[in-house]
């Protein structure tokens, strides 16, 4: 392995320890010296990958803003198909890498109040509500989804989501539930 190799391995290491550290113990409450005796690694070295613990969490909600993009990817699928088809997948994922739960629940804690401002604005600014309800006001025209505030609908369906992401991050064999249950919050 190169050295580069090595670096980035690190990087990702320190990236998945802090993932972890922050969604079980709160951002407030981690340490910087207990990401790194967590990766295992001195606080020195650590440095040198990130200046302070607020970039480290900033690197985290950037990376967690890349994965939201498909919620706006639906084409001509209709729109509860498409709902429930990347629910299903991500459930799946989730069951197999905690990465997944874990990066769910650290980007809605971003968006709380007490957090660094610029990293609220980058956790808030993922438009997963925002593509979901356009989604969903193409689906009540289609008679797919029950008339409502497509917005208001959207939200309703990524909190229930969230909060199944939230169970699996402290009970890592909860089963998922069938995803057209959190469909069935949006039918007409």
């Amino acid at each position: 392995m190169t050295r580069e190799e090595q670096k980035e391995e690190r990087k990702q290491a320190i990236l998945m320890t802090a993932l972890r550290l922050f969604v079980e113990k709160g951002y407030h409450e981690t340490k910087v010296s207990d990401i790194a005796a967590a990766v295992p690694m001195s606080t020195g070295l650590m440095f040198h990958y990130f200046k302070s613990k607020e970039e480290l969490l900033m690197a985290l909600v950037i990376m967690g803003q890349k994965y939201t993009g498909a919620t706006g990817e639906y084409g001509d699928i209709p729109g509860d198909l498409f709902l429930k088809g990347m629910i299903g997948e991500l459930f799946k994922y989730a069951k197999k890498d905690p990465f997944v739960a874990n990066m769910f629940v650290l980007m809605a804690q971003a968006r709380r109040a007490g957090m660094p401002e610029e990293i609220r604005k980058v956790a808030s600014s993922t438009g997963a509500v925002e593509n979901t309800a356009l989604l969903i006001a193409k689906g009540q025209k289609e008679g797919i989804f029950r008339q409502g505030d497509p917005k208001l609908l959207a939200m309703c369906f990524w909190s229930a989501f969230q909060g199944i992401m939230e169970e699996m991050t402290i009970d890592k064999n909860l089963d998922t539930p069938d995803p057209e249950w959190l469909v069935a919050i949006l039918r007409a």
